[in-house]
């Protein structure tokens, strides 16, 4: 392969709310963290093992925006993006370095809202897609299963 490839996948919760910043010109930047949880079997004591990884997400504009209005803290989405390590002077004079992951493809897998109004109300036979009550997609495609063939 001649080239490399800086590519990042995640499926995850918000770990809360879109935290924006608009700049001059019209731009906008949003944050908000995302949890992926690991689980295993300790083979020694058979304990079921739960980890979680915190990652730090980064949208731009339009993409920024959609996520300001739809999501909310607990929601699941799909994020494809490339990793990104800044670097800062702290006030204390050392080097300071975080890592994010700048997303430029996501997918609202599930959202509060629509687990809230699913469990309140039965749903509805023949609801149309055009009636503007579900939230949008960022891209075209939508995988609904949690099952992922690898």
């Amino acid at each position: 392969m001649a080239g490399t490839v800086n590519k990042v996948i995640l499926i995850g919760h918000l770990g809360d709310e879109v935290k924006m910043h608009y700049f001059e010109g019209g731009n906008s930047i949003g944050r908000f963290p995302i949890a992926t949880n690991e689980s295993y079997t300790n083979k020694q004591t058979g304990e079921k093992v739960t980890t979680t990884e915190w990652h730090n997400i980064v949208v731009r504009n339009k993409l920024a925006e959609i996520c300001e209005k739809y999501l909310t803290k607990g929601d699941k989405v799909y994020c494809e993006g490339r990793i990104k390590t800044r670097q800062w002077q702290g006030e204390d004079g050392s080097k300071r370095y975080t890592t994010e992951i700048h997303v430029v493809d996501m997918t609202f897998l599930t959202t509060k809202k629509e687990l809230n109004t699913s469990s309140q109300t039965p749903p509805q036979p023949n609801t149309s897609a055009s009636a503007g009550t579900q939230e949008p997609q960022v891209n075209q495609t939508q995988n609904d299963d949690d099952d992922l063939p690898f």
